[in-house]
This record gives C-alpha cells, sequence and structure tokens, in this order.
C-alpha cells in the first residue's frame, strides 16, 4: 500500500509518524502493523529535551484482538534514532511477512 504524503507531514524511510504527547506512532493505520514508540525519559541538550529512553513495541492493527495480545514484539533503546530504525527494521519484516 502506497502512503500518500500531506504537505507538512512527517515520515521516516517513507512511512508517516505521528506524534501525541511522548507518543510517536510510525507506519500507516491501515495496514495489518504498526510501530509505537514511547518516551519514557528525557534529558536536557541546549535548549532542548532529548530522548534518552524510547520503548518501541509493534502493534497489530487487527481490533479484534485485546490489546495486550496485539503486541507483536518490543524493546528500549537509549536513542530516538536507535528506536526509529529498528521499529522501521521489525515494521518492514512484519509487514511482508504472509
Amino acid at each position: 500500500m502506497e502512503t500518500k504524503k500531506k504537505p507538512g507531514s512527517l515520515t521516516f524511510k517513507g512511512r508517516p509518524l505521528i506524534r501525541s504527547g511522548k507518543t510517536i506512532y510510525y507506519g500507516d493505520m491501515g495496514d495489518k502493523y504498526v510501530a509505537m514508540l514511547q518516551i519514557l525519559n528525557e534529558v536536557p541538550f541546549k535548549d532542548t529535551m532529548v530522548p534518552n529512553r524510547v520503548a518501541v513495541q509493534i502493534w497489530s492493527t487487527d481490533d479484534e484482538l485485546r490489546p495486550r495480545d496485539r503486541v507483536v514484539k518490543k524493546t528500549e533503546k537509549t536513542t530516538l534514532y536507535d528506536a526509529l530504525s529498528i521499529a522501521s527494521i521489525w515494521l518492514e519484516r512484519q509487514l511482508s511477512e504472509k
């Protein structure tokens, strides 16, 4: 499924990123799986706060499953880039499975 990019929308490796507070959703909700990244802790760096602990979960979008049964994989990373990288790899693998 091809994602159409809206003006001003953020993407990472061609997939949409949507932020709500300290939670970032990565992927298209119309696909079978999406990634959820939760910023667990931040530290100051110059004039901003930078995540230093991020939880990554790959979720099934099947609404017939119970919420705890939707989680396919999970891990924690120390940088947002590392979290997005593993989310991208895992999501690609899950979406390519038949």
